[in-house]
């Protein structure tokens, strides 16, 4: 068996000791990038709820929504997320609404439509919601992020 080829027991013992060292450095790193990018889709998801809210405070302030869809004692924030997306009658225009969000977007770490809410009465620190006006969100997770803080003080 001179000109006998192929690989011997040990160098495919070898070759398979080497995949392995390499599969176990690439899985705790491919699990810090999967939660990273959750990280991101809730900044996101945040970002786009905070946005709605500012944008209908404003339009209660410049006076584009009032009447009955302004709540006295509200401070200018709607009541809850869903009237965001149902819309609100504009002040002067018969049957036009105005709308600030398509959908509520999910909580990437729940997976779920549903967010922590704050009134602007409450404290900063309060984690129940007054149910008069809705000022700011926060996720439902109670989880923590790769910085180390909670997901539900972002």
């Amino acid at each position: 068996m001179k000109g006998a080829r192929g690989f011997t027991y040990f160098e495919l013992l070898a070759t398979m000791v080497i995949l392995m060292i390499l599969a176990t450095a690439i899985l705790p790193t491919a699990k810090v990038v999967r939660k990273r990018q959750k990280e991101i889709e809730l900044h996101r998801a945040l970002r786009v709820i905070r946005t709605a809210l500012d944008g209908y405070h404003d339009a209660v302030r410049q006076g584009r929504i009032g009447g009955s869809d302004v709540i006295v004692g509200s401070e200018g924030y709607p009541k809850d997320l869903d009237v965001l997306v149902k819309g609100v009658s504009q002040v002067g225009k018969i049957d036009v609404k105005l709308k600030f969000l398509r959908s509520i977007p999910f909580d990437p770490m729940t997976g779920k439509a549903e967010w922590g809410k704050k009134c602007y009465q409450d404290e900063s620190d309060d984690k129940t919601w007054c149910g008069e006006n809705v000022w700011d969100v926060y996720s439902l997770s109670g989880g923590k992020a790769l910085d180390g803080t909670k997901y539900t003080e972002w």
